[in-house]
């Protein structure tokens, strides 16, 4: 068996929205210049996984949470 995982929607924005921040405080809080932060939000870019690693940290989430993910098992022939 094969697994064949795709990584979704980026899911930033509703973790900052949850805490009632800004992209700006989460920037702040990040380290991350507010122009990155605003393109991991919109899916413009991907998050690193050291930006993931950080986020998992602030938001105390596992990394796998912070986007929607895509996993198939797929049979071998």
């Amino acid at each position: 068996m094969r697994v064949h995982v795709t990584r979704g929607r980026c899911l930033l924005q509703e973790w900052i929205d949850s805490r009632g921040w800004t992209q700006t405080d989460y920037a702040k809080m990040s380290g991350r210049p507010k122009r990155m932060i605003s393109h991991f939000c919109n899916d413009e870019r991907v998050m690193k996984p050291e930006d993931e690693y950080a986020a998992s940290l602030i938001f105390g989430c596992k990394i796998e949470e912070l986007h929607d993910w895509t996993v198939e098992y797929l049979k071998e022939e």
